[in-house]
């Protein structure tokens, strides 16, 4: 895995800075054009597309042309009384679930007002959710451009919208576009099949980035392991309307609970069969306050230590008596139940709520300290599914007063009982080089050194790494590259490594981008560090397709692939012995009359030693005549085809 960044990466960024093309593992699209959903500029005075959030006279949507972009008039949302009023677009009765689209417009709030614009949807058990996709601030119009929406067929009230002051919110030149469909590419090796020695390879996945189908194809080739991005956490799965209405006969101690936030990435795992990780159950984040206050009342008094106790060993149960119940088929094979309870310096979090402080604990408001973590890892032993195993989960991990106070605490509860089966290493990591990389390899190998010595089970939960553009996509691939090289190591105290997302444009660091697939599906330069050098069988039949329905999918038999021996060293194969014999066209490795992205694959491949060129692809190609295939040529095809070179200037002798 090591040989391959140093010099064939370096080939391939090059291409990138000197292009702008994205990394030349494949070409993936089989999308045509956008397709224009919806698309106005106004001068119609024609707003009847939007509504108002806040509903009645909260807020007034007019045409204006107080303010505009283009031409004279522009949709004004005015007599706002709140933040949330504004307008909003509907999505789901023009466009189709399973599908993604680009929503783009020209945004200027009035006297500095800063404009959010999100997403908001309402799954099956009526519950809304909210997520921002773009935050403007400033003076003047600004633009937001193909900012990425989907949504599966169980969220209904669907909408894009626009908030922030109070003030008003001018918007001009919006569209929704249908955006172009990609597939993963199935003529690389599949990740699981790669580490299949090793340890799980697994994804997490919000309900909204599962539902192009592009993203289920992915997730099928290269993923035996799902985890929720959101949806199982505790503001997802707590059930407020029919916990109040529990509290109001008289029991505020039994919280409820529902899946169905969860409900299509559950029945995506169901369906095919795909094990998944829970996340998460104790967390101070994403943890609604109602939750720690009498008759679950935000704004009531905080409950004492006992009754939480009894809280959280109901809403425990609930919640593994709701998977077992409505999915019995599915493998929960691990469980975060608790999460982030140390701060990097070794200490426990900070008394209080979220709105008061983010790195504040509402647990330890409650408990004074740390002590509600055993008491979470015994009730969760006495109501998980059988053979599901139960892990402390923690970012930062490699901090070494976290790292020792992790160890502790888990050493500690353990004394009297095997409650916590391991330790999850969230590893949320920055991949650039040098004294800005962090953590450095070493420091994450001391840290996993120290969790695999008190024999527990690790795990790699929440793997990404970020970058601060696409210049530094050869760094990116030697950190992950050196990183898994160190989890290899230790492959006999690991049993799953998860990446925490598909492509980059989905991430929830999107703009670092930290995953190991672009935004079309086309695998980074990361991905061919990872499993450069595996001995790993190159797929011979296309993935199968996701299965949608209730029913499990079924296998389809394949014929067993030939195994292609990779190894560490690349090779450049044998010199040509004879000379070529036919006409000298600069480039055209593959012989098919042209230059193309084609011939760029196929020199990449000769030099891993992966594919052998013919005495005349060779002599086409072999631009500074020393008899060896280098990435230097790679380069230089890719210089031919975007006509930074002329074919009179690429040969030296």
């Amino acid at each position: 895995m090591k040989l391959f960044t140093k010099r064939m990466i370096a080939g391939i960024t090059a291409v990138n800075c000197i292009a702008g093309i994205l990394p030349v593992m494949g070409v993936c699209a089989d999308g045509e054009t956008e397709e224009v959903i919806y698309s106005s500029d106004f001068e119609d005075g024609d707003v009847s597309a939007w509504t108002n959030r806040g509903g009645g006279d909260t807020t007034v949507i007019t045409a204006s042309q107080e303010n505009a972009v283009s031409g004279s008039t522009s949709l004004c949302a005015g007599e706002r009384s709140k933040s949330w009023n504004g307008p909003a677009f509907r999505l789901d009765d023009k466009c189709e679930p399973g599908m993604s689209y680009l929503v783009s417009a020209q945004v200027m709030g009035q006297y500095y007002t800063s404009v959010t614009v999100s997403f908001q949807y309402t799954d099956q058990s009526g519950e809304q959710h909210y997520e921002n996709l773009a935050n403007l601030n400033g003076s003047g119009w600004q633009s937001v451009s193909d900012l990425k929406v989907s949504f599966t067929e169980d969220m209904t009230d669907v909408y894009v919208y626009f908030e922030g002051g109070s003030d008003n919110i001018y918007i001009d030149d919006f569209s929704v576009k249908a955006a172009k469909v990609y597939h993963p590419q199935k003529d690389i090796v599949s990740l699981k099949d790669a580490y299949a020695d090793y340890f799980k390879i697994g994804t997490a996945a919000t309900a909204k980035e599962l539902a192009p189908a592009s993203t289920k194809e992915l997730i099928l080739k290269h993923f035996n392991s799902l985890t929720a991005g959101n949806e199982m956490k505790p503001d997802a799965l707590l059930d407020k309307n029919a916990s109040l209405a529990l509290a109001e006969s008289g029991d505020d101690e039994n919280p409820q609970v529902s899946l169905a936030s969860a409900k299509s990435i559950l029945d995506f795992a169901r369906d095919n069969h795909i094990p998944m990780r829970g996340h998460v159950l104790v967390w101070h984040q994403q943890t609604p306050t109602w939750f720690f206050k009498e008759n679950y009342d935000e704004n009531g008094e905080w409950v004492s230590k006992e009754k939480m106790l009894v809280r959280m060993e109901n809403y425990i149960k609930n919640v593994f008596a709701a998977v077992k119940e409505e999915y019995p088929d599915v493998e929960f094979y691990a469980w975060d139940v608790v999460n982030e309870c140390w701060l990097d310096d070794g200490s426990y979090r900070k008394p209080g709520s979220q709105e008061e402080g983010s790195s504040n604990s509402p647990w330890v408001k409650i408990f004074g300290d740390n002590s509600f973590i055993k008491p979470a890892f015994e009730f969760a032993k006495k109501y998980a599914p059988e053979g599901c195993k139960l892990y402390y989960n923690d970012f930062n991990e490699y901090m070494p007063q976290k790292t020792d106070a992790i160890i502790s605490m888990v050493q500690e509860i353990n004394a009297d009982g095997h409650y916590i089966d391991g330790i999850g290493m969230q590893s949320h990591l920055d991949a650039r080089t040098g004294a800005d990389a962090f953590p450095s390899v070493n420091v994450y190998k001391k840290a996993l050194d120290k969790f695999c010595e008190i024999g527990l089970d690790i795990q790699v939960t929440e793997l990404d790494a970020t970058i601060p553009d696409t210049e530094h996509f050869a760094e990116q691939a030697q950190y992950y590259s050196d990183i898994m090289d160190t989890l290899v190591e230790h492959k006999d105290q690991i049993s799953a490594v998860v990446f925490w997302g598909t492509t980059d444009d989905m991430s929830w660091r999107a703009s670092q981008y930290p995953c190991l697939f672009n935004e079309d599906y086309t695998a980074k330069p990361a991905f061919e560090a990872i499993v450069d050098g595996l001995e790993t069988p190159l797929p011979t039949e296309p993935t199968t397709e996701p299965a949608t329905g209730k029913e499990p999918a079924t296998e389809e038999t394949t014929t067993e692939p030939t195994t292609e021996e990779i190894t560490t060293e690349p090779t450049t194969g044998e010199n040509p012995t004879t000379e070529p014999t036919g006409e000298i066209i600069a480039g055209d490795a593959d012989l098919s009359g042209g230059v193309d992205i084609l011939d760029v694959i196929l020199v990449n491949r000769s030099i891993l030693g992966k594919s052998e060129l013919t005495v005349q692809g060779f002599a086409n190609v072999d631009f500074n005549g020393n008899k060896v295939a280098e990435p230097d040529e790679a380069l230089t095809i890719m210089k031919l085809i975007v006509k930074i070179l002329s074919p009179d200037e690429v040969f030296t002798s």
